[in-house]
């Protein structure tokens, strides 16, 4: 076997774009790797390594071959009857293929005759020679440019002042070994070499020279003061900022992305302390937080309480024997930066929440659902609808004058007994949904719009607003993500749920619905909230009432249609592939949400009681014999079903089914009235015998029409009363 070696290639090039940097990487060194596999020039034991640092894309690949090994190869050229004539010799049609291919007539008796299924055709046998190292890493090279997920491409001239490239950033070198030989190979104007830049400024040789693959990153590092692998660096950069930080009895603040980005702007991570005035603490952290990492990059520091301190750590890439120039340099940047944030918080507290709503009308919201003031209004709209449907809940339950004191709902409700009366809690959901986006007219959010909701927090307790409203305020965006916390208290959760809805009931009516992986206004988010609120909120509501109180503040919006059913779809849609995601099967979640129960809140319960289900001895034969009686009822749709006479039993089998039935029936619904899904599913369990006897005695379909209504009335009744949790015939195999 020819002897292997390990393969580099390396892209020097000017600065990437930092937050798409490891990306890049990840896909250069994969389109390589798996390029040269395709040319067969790796082995079971070659592995690869990305590299990816400012102003490099590399990638090593231990055991390439020199050449790939030769290929027997096998080709299809025609039918025998269009090859050879009745002597046997070559047709023109053969002779003009095989020229094709620079072969001439002497070839012929060497083809081999097959049938190939359909007639007997002629094939031509060769070895194909394997591909050459250089040839195969070409190839690679030009597929790893071509697959990069390059976020903006620039265009730049060659030395030569003819040719133009068109590249992610201008590429000043290229490098390919094998082992310790350059393999010839060019991209972008420029010819593989073994010569590579270190870091600008601390590197122990310009250039550096790389003389055999493996030693690359240890090369990088030694004379080019480099770190080459993206991972080694960011861990190297979280190990200072721990360090530095304990230092000082802080914390630095948790934040991948930022990590990521600022391994991306450094070769050779120098993790530095700096402070600002303690004075810019009166602003809310928030800002501070947000101010330092988005503009700055900075970790902001935490204290044992959790609160910010005024100091940062600074991720430099240089590492001066004196650091305090960078220090100074980093905090005068730092403070006017502070200092606009200080001043916006003050500008925006002279004016209150409720004076900034009148603009709402001026900012417009979408060009088809009018402005932010109108939007805002139908999410009061919603909001109230909401609210009148608890209330109502409450009313039935309690009475109208009752609800100071504690009651329980069938959805797991609790009223305690200090919680809001009716006008107190219509009153506390419609302030806080009239005000949940006067925040954006902000100067602070107008200059960081991550922060809005938080400022309407903080703009909130400055007006003096009841604390109930200020939380909701900031809460009505939640949850924001999978895993974020659901909004506090009920009015957070009514407004947020009546904002989720206007989103989704407005875009969905004028038909700005997600398509494949584009989803521009989050719509798959804000379902998946709606879902989270229903569910884990305790807001015991059906989901077709609340669409259709959705809808209603729309009517007068010129071009929206409702599309109340195409978005109860999506909403099951995301509730499915959640459910699924949380350890149910596709084939539980399937008969559960087949009914599409309209009370979100019910269905992990008739999950749980579908898995507890299927534990029982029974479950698989009356899984079967439920999709069976499915597949009579469909196929008898024109023939009416009434009521079962016992008068017209012909077999002691169905007499039988019906005595059970009555008997089982309404336990079962009763057990699903009172929310005991389980009992109600496992009451089912006396039903099998019967059942079985039916199907192995009993013709359905008689040539008596009044016996064969009858028969089928009767297995209308069972099939109602065994898929009330959930469609049983979902989990027959």
């Amino acid at each position: 076997m020819m002897m292997t070696q390990t393969l580099l290639i390396e892209l020097l090039v000017e600065e990437l774009p930092p937050r798409a940097l490891k990306k890049l990487g990840e896909v250069f060194a994969d389109t390589l790797f798996r390029s040269l596999q395709t040319a067969a020039l790796t082995t079971a034991q070659s592995v690869v390594a990305a590299y990816a640092t400012p102003r490099r894309l590399a990638a090593q690949i231990s055991h390439v071959l020199p050449a790939a090994a030769d290929q027997p190869l096998t080709r299809k050229l025609m039918p025998v009857s269009v090859g050879l004539d009745a002597g046997g010799q070559a047709t023109p049609a053969l002779l003009k293929k095989l020229a094709s291919l620079g072969l001439d007539a002497n070839v012929v008796p060497q083809l081999r005759h097959q049938t190939d299924g359909k007639a007997e055709s002629l094939f031509l046998e060769s070895i194909a020679p394997g591909a050459t190292l250089a040839e195969g890493t070409q190839t690679a090279l030009e597929a790893a440019l071509d697959a990069l997920p390059i976020p903006k491409v620039m265009s730049y001239q060659l030395a030569d002042g003819w040719n133009t490239v068109h590249f992610v950033r201008p590429a000043h070198a290229l490098t390919a070994l094998h082992g310790a030989d350059i393999v010839p190979v060019a991209v972008l104007g420029l010819t593989a070499g073994r010569m590579t830049q270190g870091h600008r400024f601390e590197a122990s040789v310009h250039p550096v020279t790389l003389k055999h693959a493996d030693d690359y990153a240890e090369t990088l590092r030694r004379e080019g003061a480099v770190i080459a692998a993206f991972a080694e660096r960011r861990d190297e950069i979280a190990r200072q900022l721990a360090a530095v930080a304990a230092g000082a009895g802080l914390t630095p603040i948790e934040d991948v992305a930022l990590l990521d980005e600022v391994t991306a702007l450094v070769e050779r991570p120098n993790v530095l302390m700096g402070q600002f005035e303690p004075a810019f603490l009166a602003v809310p952290q928030e800002c501070l937080i947000l101010t330092m990492k988005a503009n700055q990059k900075y970790f902001p520091l935490l204290d044992a309480n959790g609160k910010l301190s005024n100091r940062f750590l600074l991720v430099s890439n240089l590492h001066p024997a004196d650091p305090t120039a960078i220090i100074c340099g980093n905090e005068r940047v730092v403070r006017p930066r502070l200092a606009d944030a200080k001043f916006f918080f003050d500008q925006d507290r002279k004016k209150t929440l409720k004076s900034r709503l009148p603009a709402l009308a001026k900012v417009v919201y979408h060009n088809r659902l009018g402005s932010q003031g109108e939007r805002s209004a139908r999410v009061v709209a919603i909001a109230r609808a909401v609210v009148d449907n608890l209330i109502g809940n409450f009313a039935e339950l309690s009475g109208k004058d009752e609800l100071s004191r504690e009651v329980e709902l069938i959805g797991q409700w609790r009223f305690r007994r200090k919680a809001f009366g009716k006008n107190e809690l219509r009153r506390a959901v419609e302030q806080a949904a009239r005000l949940a986006k006067a925040d954006l007219l902000t100067d602070m959010v107008g200059e960081f719009p991550e922060l809005q909701g938080v400022m309407g927090r903080y703009y909130a307790v400055n007006d003096g607003l009841p604390p109930e409203v200020v939380d909701a305020i900031e809460d009505h965006y939640k949850p924001r993500f999978a895993g974020d916390a659901l909004p506090r208290g009920k009015v957070g959760r009514i407004v947020a749920l009546a904002d989720k809805l206007e989103t989704l009931t407005g875009l969905f009516g004028v038909g700005q619905t997600p398509t494949g992986d584009k989803d521009p206004f989050a719509l798959r988010r804000h379902a998946l909230g709606v879902i989270r609120i229903l569910t884990d909120g305790d807001l015991d509501m059906p989901l077709d009432a609340l669409l259709a109180a959705a809808a209603a503040p729309f009517i007068a919006v010129q071009g929206f249609t409702p599309a109340t059913t195409a978005l109860s779809a999506f909403i099951f849609e995301r509730l499915a592939g959640n459910l699924r995601e949380q350890g149910f099967t596709a084939q539980e979640v399937d008969a559960v949400l087949s009914l599409s129960p309209q009370r979100l809140a019910d269905i992990p319960k008739r999950l749980a009681a579908v898995r507890a289900f299927l534990q029982l001895p029974e479950a698989e034969a009356l899984a079967a014999a439920n999709k069976r009686v499915g597949n009579i009822l469909k196929k008898a749709e024109g023939v009416r079903a009434g009521a079962v006479d016992a008068g017209l039993f012909r077999d002691a089998a169905e007499a039988a089914l019906h005595t059970a039935l009555q008997e089982v029936a309404p336990q079962a619904a009763a057990a699903f009235a009172a929310g005991d899904y389980t009992a109600s599913l496992q009451t089912l369990a006396a039903l099998r015998a019967p059942i079985d006897a039916f199907f192995n005695g009993v013709m359905v379909n008689a040539e008596d029409i009044a016996l064969k209504r009858n028969r089928l009335s009767l297995l209308t009744q069972l099939f109602k009363a065994m898929n009330r949790v959930a469609n049983l015939s979902r989990l027959s195999a």
